[in-house]
């Protein structure tokens, strides 16, 4: 038993070490497609995808593009964007599920948005290559659900050997929890989601007084003004530099985040929003999109009125959503976007937009669509392939491109 474990632990950092070193040794490619779903217009039927020093930098249909001679061109019958997980916790909750790799959740205290993802992010657990291998390319991964405010969000690819050589954005959001999972028990608080809410209050009002005081004693630096790391986060959600996203299941909960939104004026995305499909309007009234369950996610607790339907409901309100893997706390740690995304797809929401719901849509509401989202000339070239409709159970993901890198050659 020594030795396979010992095998596969070398195993996978060989493998990590591989696709460290392609990124960055970022080839050129092409990638041709019997349907090319851009996710910027109408799919292309026969289309090809160039990929030069990691940039999209011609797509088309094959008759018309020139590809550049020697560059390798790899083929399947679907290719798309590369999947995009809105909201995750792979890299900070480890497959083990061991106290060593759990990273995702400290419990000393309900306020903590000080809490940096990437000083907890492990590129190399072996769920970062299990989600790659499905075609995810870009996680939106963070502190999770269970505290008042559990920490920071970022944005990464699913390639890297350090942090550094995976981050695309190292604070997305301030992830916030409303509702029974971040209630606390005995003599704790928060004890009652009344409580939950006044410390979120305090939280803010706490920053904005912080920075009065600086403002009173001629201080100009925003830095200065802050009496504590809790304070300038949250000064940062008050100047909208940084949205704060709120895991809210139930009605009431969802629409007391839409309060704190409208009281201090901050940029909110709702997260879970098991019974959004109650408060479509207010959701849209609001401008707020939402970061929603995974379809087959277990419908217990605040769960409890969960709907496959929801993601046609958000859809057909027009309220702006994407799916999320989100966090499981038992192996393995996390679900696969793609096949969630599969059921809101047969349930109301069709092949096209569930597609959209983890690629384009994705990427607008973590705030990177400028790079990744579609296949677009100038943005990166990050690909999925598959041998058939995605959202085919019995279909696999062929290969996957990050950057004009191939990372995943096995069918999945």
């Amino acid at each position: 038993m020594k030795m396979t474990g010992t095998l596969l632990r070398i195993g996978l950092a060989v493998s990590a070490t591989l696709v460290s070193t392609q990124v960055a040794l970022a080839q050129d490619i092409a990638v041709r497609g019997d349907t090319v779903h851009t996710m910027a217009g109408a799919p292309i039927s026969d289309g090809i995808v160039v990929v030069e020093d990691g940039v999209i930098t011609a797509i088309g249909p094959a008759a018309s593009i020139t590809v550049p001679a020697g560059i390798e061109i790899l083929s399947a019958p679907v290719v798309t964007p590369g999947l995009i997980d809105a909201h995750s916790t792979v890299g900070l909750a480890g497959y083990l599920n061991q106290p060593h790799d759990q990273d995702q959740l400290e419990r000393s205290a309900p306020v903590q948005p000080e809490l940096r993802a990437i000083d907890a992010y492990n590129p190399n657990d072996r769920l970062v290559q299990w989600v790659r291998e499905l075609g995810v390319t870009t996680l939106h991964t963070g502190h999770s659900p269970g505290a008042l405010v559990s920490g920071q969000t970022m944005v990464v690819k699913t390639v890297g050997r350090t942090v550094d050589d995976a981050v695309v954005k190292p604070i997305a959001m301030i992830a916030s929890n409303l509702g029974t999972s971040a209630l606390a028990s005995g003599t704790e608080t928060p004890g009652t989601r009344s409580k939950q809410v006044a410390l979120l209050r305090t939280a803010l009002i706490n920053a904005q007084n912080a920075r009065t005081v600086g403002d009173d004693k001629g201080e100009d630096d925003s830095s200065a003004k802050a009496s504590s790391l809790t304070n300038q986060i949250m000064q940062d959600v008050l100047d909208r530099k940084v949205p704060l996203m709120v895991t809210a299941w139930k009605e009431q909960d969802i629409l007391s985040a839409l309060r704190l939104k409208q009281e201090f004026g901050i940029d909110l995305v709702i997260d879970g929003a098991a019974e959004a499909y109650l408060v479509t309007d207010a959701l849209r009234s609001a401008g707020v999109p939402v970061i929603l369950h995974p379809p087959r996610a277990r419908q217990l607790g605040d769960l409890g009125n969960a709907s496959f339907t929801t993601a046609a409901t958000l859809r057909d309100a027009g309220v702006p959503f994407a799916f999320q893997s989100g966090y499981e706390s038992y192996v393995p740690k996390t679900r696969v976007v793609l096949w969630e995304a599969a059921v809101a797809a047969a349930n109301g929401l069709g092949m096209e937009d569930a597609l959209k719901s983890i690629t384009i849509d994705a990427a607008r509401i973590i705030g990177v669509a400028d790079k990744v989202g579609s296949l677009e000339v100038g943005k990166h070239g990050d690909i999925a392939m598959f041998d058939g409709d995605p959202f085919e159970i019995t279909n696999k993901v062929t290969g996957v491109v990050i950057e004009g890198v191939v990372v995943s050659d096995q069918p999945r």
